[in-house]
């Protein structure tokens, strides 16, 4: 029986596992930390976001350059099959308001725990705490045990799915990333993806109002524009409608040194109507009475505001300008450990449409490890259990030719 090692117990990982194992192939499962899918059980503490139902259409262009390259992935393993998936682990699903799908259970643990028992079934075998130091001399795979003692392992082929370097406590730290470097392998820099932005916000301001939400705000930037709300903290801002920015964002600073985001902290009003509106006499109120009668702005999005020293003695057009695009000069982007996901990874150029690594034949890569990012909304996992499956089909032909 041929025997395959899965590299890496995440959604990439064990999809690609089961495949296999369905398959009649001998599946083992390492992973560095004592619990498989940590990560995905993060993702699932505020309800699991499995995988959105637009337009496939439009949904793969969410993967920006990179469409390209997951397309055939998810053209073959789409949403719905996920979903299909998912129900037959017993998990029914729904289509929230948003259009995001999420198991009823809005759980990722019972999910887990019925995958497991699905894996356990099919012969699948898993060694925990079980960490990757490459290969050796013999190109065989290297693992330090969880008594710290090196084994090795010469399967038939090998999957690689140790996830890119977000949540590192978790268990994607990018450690791999210097194992492929020394087998020539390029692997693009890995950059916070899905994440916060730093702001050198006023100490009295940041004493005041970090913490606070910012909503509903519209936020702007390249000709963009994102409905949502915003997080304000000591260090900067963050939350879901910056993080669907997040890329253009980044690279602009990376760019420029900086960034400038525009927030629209009144979306649900057009500035005409907002302007007239500050049009009223303050008959003495302050400016912050004045915007939270007149204009029902949040306390942060007032703070804001009087961060703009020249606010108070605007007219209502110009107030009402200011108030519809407000702009936050953004430095840099808060650190990778703290992002929800990451960019770059093993270039596309050096695998095949199987997803095996042209320079080492028998060894595939899957999930955050290539280089492709998303947004939230069910995108990465999405591409996840995509490319998982995809590497698991390549390994079957690469297996059968063999």
């Amino acid at each position: 029986m041929a025997s395959v090692a899965v590299i890496g117990g995440g959604p990439a990982g064990l999809i690609a596992a089961e495949k296999l194992a369905e398959a009649g192939i001998s599946v083992t499962v390492y992973d560095r930390k004592p619990s498989l899918a940590r990560k995905f059980l993060m993702a699932g503490r505020g309800g699991l976001n499995l995988t959105h139902s637009e337009d496939l259409a439009a949904f793969l262009s969410r993967y920006g350059t990179a469409e390209k390259h997951l397309a055939p992935y998810i053209n073959t393993f789409t949403p719905t099959a996920l979903r299909d998936w998912c129900e037959g682990l017993g998990e029914p699903v729904f289509v929230g308001s948003s259009g995001r799908v999420f198991p009823k259970s809005m759980k990722a643990s019972p999910l887990l725990r019925a995958w497991q028992q699905r894996l356990a079934k099919l012969g699948v075998e898993f060694r925990l705490q079980y960490d990757w130091r490459g290969w050796d001399s013999n190109g065989a795979l290297v693992f330090s045990n969880p008594d710290g003692v090196t084994e090795t392992v010469t399967p038939d082929a090998t999957l690689l799915a140790l996830g890119g370097a977000s949540w590192p406590r978790l268990g994607s730290d990018g450690s791999w990333v210097k194992h492929l470097a020394a087998s020539k392998i390029r692997v693009n820099p890995l950059r916070p993806s899905n994440c916060g932005f730093t702001v050198p916000w006023p100490d009295v301001f940041r004493a005041k109002y970090a913490g606070q939400p910012v909503k509903p705000v519209a936020l702007s930037f390249d000709g963009q524009r994102v409905a949502g709300e915003a997080m304000l903290t000591d260090k900067g801002i963050e939350g879901g409608a910056v993080y669907a920015l997040s890329a253009a964002l980044r690279e602009a600073i990376a760019k420029n040194g900086s960034a400038q985001l525009h927030i629209d902290l009144k979306p649900g009003l057009e500035q005409p109507e907002l302007a007239n509106r500050l049009a009223e006499s303050r008959r003495g109120r302050s400016l912050s009475n004045f915007l939270r009668q007149e204009a029902a702005l949040s306390p942060a999005a007032i703070g804001l505001l009087q961060e703009n020293q020249s606010a108070k003695n605007l007219p209502p057009d110009a107030l009402a300008a200011l108030i519809k695009s407000f702009p936050v000069n953004l430095t840099g982007t808060f650190d990778i450990d703290r992002a929800i996901s990451s960019a770059g990874g093993i270039a596309w150029e050096e695998v095949d449409e199987n997803l095996m690594l042209r320079r080492m034949p028998a060894v595939f890569a899957a999930g955050e490890m290539l280089d492709w990012e998303a947004p939230t909304g069910g995108y990465l996992l999405q591409a996840c259990f995509s490319t998982g499956i995809a590497a698991a089909q390549g390994i079957l032909l690469f297996l059968k030719d063999k």
